[in-house]
């Protein structure tokens, strides 16, 4: 199986917005609490205020920070700013500013993300290859399936070409692992005499002969 697998729209809309959230999505992710709300209001001045909570907002969504953190949907911005009283416009520049890595590393320790490190590659690798061996699943949809559970799990997610790499590996596994299994089955509607080459055999004081099936 070749390593890549995924197209090239399908690798260009990953980890990023590709539509707006809908209204459900939005109250569900982007929803601030107060706890939020004041924590966002900490930060200095609004434009540094609005870029942290759309922020954490985007990392719930997402599972991933943007290099940009502004290239997200106008209703994204309009929703975070109406909760902290603020304009869509305060956002302009947070993407150039050095706050916004700050910002980054503070919502990882706040709200409990974990980086992609070798400890949760081993981890997502062990339930990749307990989903693809029960389900036989195409490695497109593994590689969803991985998508969702490290968002869930507050895993940010790794580069795009490490996880189809990944996903590709363990479906080479199962894949070998059913072909050794599948080798080591007799084949069916065979003479006797083959199979009963096949039974263990057995020493009985001085003879030998085969294990009665």
């Amino acid at each position: 199986m070749p390593v890549r697998f995924l197209t090239e729209d399908q690798r260009s809309h990953y980890g990023r917005f590709n539509t707006d959230p809908d209204q459900t999505q939005l109250g569900g992710f982007f929803h601030l609490d107060i706890e939020a709300r004041r924590r966002a209001m900490a930060c200095n001045g609004a434009r540094n205020q609005l870029g942290w909570a759309v922020q954490l907002g985007t990392v719930r969504f997402l599972g991933t920070f943007l290099v940009d953190p502004t290239d997200v949907p106008a209703t994204v911005v309009e929703y975070v700013a109406a909760q902290l009283g603020l304009e869509p416009e305060d956002l302009k520049g947070y993407g150039e500013k050095e706050a916004r890595w700050d910002h980054q590393a503070q919502l990882r320790d706040l709200y409990d993300y974990t980086a992609f490190d070798p400890l949760q590659g081993f981890i997502l690798a062990r339930w990749l290859y307990t989903r693809s061996w029960l389900a036989n699943e195409r490695p497109i949809v593994l590689f969803d399936l991985a998508t969702h559970h490290l968002v869930e799990n507050r895993v940010l997610l790794p580069g795009v070409s490490v996880l189809e790499r990944l996903v590709s590996a363990i479906r080479e596994r199962t894949t070998a692992r059913t072909l050794r299994l599948l080798a080591a089955v007799p084949p069916p509607n065979k003479p006797r005499s083959w199979k009963r080459s096949w039974c263990p055999r057995v020493v009985v004081g001085s003879q030998t002969g085969p294990v009665a099936p």
